[in-house]
């Protein structure tokens, strides 16, 4: 029979590998631990005579026969009071004499000493160990660093029908921390329980209340040679990995939060304690970049890929304290990078980076925090100081153009966090500027020509030599993934990604799409009688006219009662009667009339709380010319902040416009209203505030007034997996010059007046006020030469123009200076351009009538996702072009066009059907990318067909009337010719109604 397929065996292989495979353990005899001292006494001596015989020696004098034993008891009794990390770290003093009790490898090899004394460390296994006074209790395997405990570990092997579900009740039920000393919290370091298929960790043993994480590589383990969780003894437990885990990771998070006491009635600050071991994506990210920049240097990009719910801000901390004193080579003089900048708007993040590095490293003056607080001279110094890590936000960014010039020579290490936010615009280019190492010495710079001194700054606003950049997000748009993500076997990619599917399969985040209701407005205008017929814009229209509706106090007052009558009936009594709710509005007026609403209902049912609302500056509503402020209808006196308020009872209810829509983290949070559209990857980070845990959450709800819920589903689906873009479909370079073609097509400036504007803009010889006639000059031909299409036409063309040059100019050094000239002269031209008076006819409201509205609940249903990735595509010229012809119509056409739509009778509801299956068709991606030039009109109508008769499946079982018209033969053919007609000539051909 096979051996290998008890729980002993697995113990064994384990052992075998560490011990005997590697030679970086050795076994000891469980008979050999203390259980009085909770450690190994002849591991600590040894290790203590070889590593450090002088101190040992005038220990002995003092101690004569009874050294060892007072050294072992004095090690003990300061692991019992400062715990293991502490003294690992930082030895123990006795007698005058500080003991060491481990060594860590040092950075380089400046210090030869180090290096002897890092190979002095014993590492001990200890099998079947018997560590309670009180009972029997084995622990399969302990792992001891110099004689003391640090990891333990269950095992269960899947051949006996046992897993790591078995080691973890054992560690519930019968590894009770109450009474065993050796279970204290904090001593041992972490606890793995162990199946041959996955690992799950726990920091501290609390009975049935006990946390585990799970440990494990992906949602599945893999391995072709053996166990599938063989990574945690061939990578984890290694000696090097165990000794920097303990150095550079491992440390303790005191957390503070407010929350509310109903014996006190007040809120007070409750402070928890954790000891972190990170989890395996998070060391796995910091040591993949550490290994890449042993080879890349300097210069290169990083984006990780982390979703919500995978402690990004732990990760962001461990890495930015191993660049600090990272050297990309052994022999190397100096660390790589001079400082490190952590570019956050996270104040948690910014408190937490301090007191997470100091406990790694208590050297005084190692972490500068410039805060809104700060000011810029503050920053200039830190980066003058050369501060290892400096801290700031995006808004003080710019800054650092004006002092770092002053150190060309210096490298940086510039870690972003949610960097779609903030690393796609002039602030990442000037970024890139300031910290370049190829900066011109002004008086060098007085002698070049213009033509010169545009080529350098080229090459400043390009990806520099001596800068790195790790970008960390959950939703990487397109930007973020072009501009930091790696090529991979021809696709760009994250570096590393720990994705939404994990993190929810994982139980980190909720799946917030799970209890999706879907609700649908239906109401009928009609024109005042006494109104003549005109004709308008009829798209605009209809949005003037839809914005027009959710306005009315009947349209309000309808969602407001169904959205707290499912409060009171379902979402207060949630979490244990605490559970909150967020209204997402489409404007600060919508949100200021909702808040009114609320709060006259919730009087009317006499229920004992009410509702806030976040928007900024000043509201005036145009019926009454009433003006509203935040902190005016909240009524907080300036105490408290918003957050803060939502934790009292008497505040159930947060309503919002454009705030706490991102970055806001309440674990009260259970249920969503959503009054506004959304789409991309604003649907994901709106959504997922309901995504957090919390110990009796066990769902969550979303109320959607607005959006399609099969688009809300794709928006997620986006960033299920990580995200990837092909090669072929990054940012086109050449779609530049095409954009250049057509703004030269309106003849608004001449080359003349560009090449002058460059000669005094790029000179910088304090006469930037000679620029004003060049601009001024064009403004005036602008606005008398162009007709207001052409205008906008214009317009669209140059911003588009300069949005994707300022884009590709951080990724790719251009040497046509010509791009750079008219990306400058566009910017500045752009602003002083005269304004074009928006076209938006705001006046048909005064034609119309409200006449009927009613709100109708569609369905509730999980939005289930799959397994997949999403692939992103490269920006595309867009904006520019004949602006398109305006369709014009009757206004009681329009209403009878939105009466249809949205109508009570719905009698040509099929229009509807046939517009959503068309929709749907244009935003397929891969059905548009057959539509190219490279394939056959025959397998892309194939294609066609194919998709169209799947979105025609999707009525069978909702609308079965439509179906069965659309599935008739002479029908469904007719509708795929001129539709396939339709996107073949646009996509393909080239050709625009």
């Amino acid at each position: 029979m096979a051996s290998g397929t008890k729980e002993i065996h697995f113990e064994a292989h384990i052992e075998n590998y560490l011990v005997n495979t590697v030679k970086e353990y050795h076994s000891v005899s469980p008979n050999l631990y203390d259980k009085d001292l909770r450690v190994i006494p002849s591991e600590i001596i040894v290790f203590v005579k070889d590593s450090q015989p002088k101190k040992y020696e005038e220990l002995a004098k003092q101690y004569g026969a009874l050294v060892d034993t007072k050294i072992v008891e004095n090690i003990a009794k300061n692991i019992t009071k400062n715990k293991t990390l502490e003294v690992l770290r930082n030895g123990v003093k006795d007698r005058g004499q500080r003991l060491d009790l481990a060594y860590f490898k040092p950075a380089n090899d400046k210090t030869p000493e180090h290096e002897v004394a890092y190979a002095k460390n014993r590492l001990a296994i200890v099998r079947q160990l018997k560590y309670s006074k009180r009972n029997n209790n084995e622990i399969d395997f302990v792992l001891f660093i110099n004689g003391i405990p640090v990891i333990t570990a269950e095992l269960k092997n899947a051949l006996t029908g046992q897993n790591h579900h078995n080691a973890i009740k054992q560690f519930m039920q019968d590894r009770l921390p109450k009474g065993e000393p050796f279970l204290d919290f904090k001593r041992c370091l972490v606890h793995f329980a162990v199946g041959t298929e996955k690992v799950f960790m726990a920091t501290e043993l609390k009975g049935k209340s006990t946390y585990f994480l799970p440990f494990n590589t992906g949602l599945e383990n893999h391995s072709d040679t053996g166990f599938a969780v063989e990574y945690l003894w061939e990578d984890v437990l290694r000696k090097d990995s165990l000794l920097d885990l303990v150095q550079n990771f491992i440390s303790v998070q005191t957390d503070k939060e407010k929350v509310y006491n109903p014996k006190t009635k007040k809120l007070e600050d409750k402070k928890s304690t954790k000891l972190l071991f990170p989890r395996f994506h998070q060391r796995r990210a910091v040591q993949r970049i550490l290994n890449a920049l042993k080879i890349d240097g300097t210069g290169k990009n990083y984006l990780v890929q982390h979703s919500a719910g995978s402690g990004k801000s732990n990760t962001i901390t461990w890495l930015a304290y191993r660049l600090a004193n990272f050297y990309q080579n052994y022999t190397d003089p100096k660390a790589l990078y001079d400082s490190i900048i952590v570019v956050t708007d996270r104040r948690v993040l910014n408190k937490q980076i301090q007191d997470n590095i100091r406990q790694l490293d208590n050297t005084p003056g190692v972490v500068a925090y410039i805060d809104e607080k700060s000011t810029s001279q503050d920053l200039k110094d830190a980066i003058e100081d050369k501060k290892r890590i400096i801290i700031t936000t995006i808004q003080k960014f710019p800054v650092i153009a004006q002092s770092v010039t002053n150190y060309p020579d210096r490298k940086y290490a510039i870690l972003i966090d949610e960097a779609h936010s903030s690393q796609s615009g002039e602030s990442s280019r000037q970024m890139r500027k300031a910290l370049s190492l190829e900066e011109a010495e002004q008086d060098e710079a007085d002698i070049k020509t213009a033509d010169e001194i545009i080529a350098d700054e080229i090459a400043k606003k390009g990806q520099q030599p001596n800068i790195s950049q790790f970008a960390f997000t959950a939703t990487p748009k397109q930007k973020t993934l072009e501009l930091f993500g790696t090529k991979i076997n021809g696709k760009i990619e994250p570096f590393d990604e720990y994705t939404m599917e994990e993190a929810i399969k994982e139980g980190f985040i909720k799946d917030v799409l799970q209890n999706y209701m879907s609700f649908k407005r239906y109401y009928k205008l009609v024109k005042r009688t006494e109104i003549e017929d005109k004709e308008y814009d009829k798209k605009k229209t209809v949005r003037v006219l839809g914005n027009y509706v959710d306005l009315q106090d009947h349209a309000i007052e309808k969602k407001a009662r169904i959205m707290l009558e499912h409060f009171t009936s379902q979402t207060q009594n949630e979490l244990q009667g605490q559970a909150r709710a967020m209204l997402v509005t489409k404007s600060r007026l919508h949100a200021v009339r909702f808040k009114l609403k609320f709060d006259a209902i919730l009087k009317e049912m006499n229920l004992p709380y009410r509702a806030l609302v976040a928007f900024s500056g000043t509201v005036k509503d145009p019926d009454t010319n009433e003006e509203f402020t935040e902190s005016g209808m909240n009524n907080l006196g300036g105490k408290i902040s918003i957050p803060e308020a939502l934790k009292l009872p008497a505040n159930r209810i947060l309503v919002v416009a454009n705030k706490f829509q991102t970055g806001f983290d309440e674990p009260l949070l259970h249920t969503m209203f959503v009054d506004k559209k959304l789409g991309g990857a604003s649907t994901v980070q709106t959504l997922s505030r309901l995504n957090r845990n919390r110990r009796g959450k066990d769902s969550t709800m979303v109320l959607d007034f607005v959006n399609d819920p099969e688009l809300v589903r794709a928006d997620f689906q986006h960033f299920y997996g990580k995200n990837y873009m092909e090669e072929e479909n990054e940012t086109d370079p050449n779609s530049l010059y095409t954009l250049l073609d057509e703004v030269d097509s309106f003849n608004v400036f001449y080359e003349t007046e560009v090449e002058a504007f460059a000669e005094i803009f790029f000179k910088s010889n304090d006469n930037m006020e000679a620029i004003q006639p060049i601009l001024a000059a064009i403004a005036k031909r602008f606005d008398n030469e162009l007709e207001d299409e052409d205008k906008n036409a214009f317009k669209a063309a140059s911003k588009s123009y300069t949005k994707i040059y300022r884009f590709l100019s951080q990724i790719i050094q251009f040497t046509d200076i010509d791009l750079e000239k008219k990306y400058v002269f566009l910017s500045a031209l752009l602003k002083k351009l005269p304004y074009v008076k928006s076209d938006l006819p705001v006046d048909v409201v005064n034609d119309i009538e409200l006449d009927s509205y009613k709100i109708q609940h569609k369905f509730t249903a999980n939005l289930d996702l799959v397994s997949e990735d999403g692939e992103d595509y490269g920006m595309t010229p867009g904006g520019g072009g004949q602006k398109p012809e305006d369709e014009v119509d009757f206004l009681t056409k329009i209403i009878k066009v939105l009466n249809d739509t949205f109508g009570l009778d719905l009698t040509d509801e099929d229009k509807v059907d046939f517009n959503r299956v068309k929709k749907n068709l244009y935003e397929n991606q891969d059905l548009m990318a057959y539509f190219n030039k490279g394939n056959s009109k025959n397998n892309i109508k194939d294609k066609f067909d194919e998709e169209v008769d799947g979105e025609f499946l999707n009525f069978i079982n909702t609308k079965l009337d439509f179906y069965n018209k659309m599935t008739d033969e002479k029908a469904n053919n007719l509708f795929k010719s001129l539709l396939f007609k339709e996107i073949y000539d646009r996509e393909v051909r080239g050709l625009r109604k």
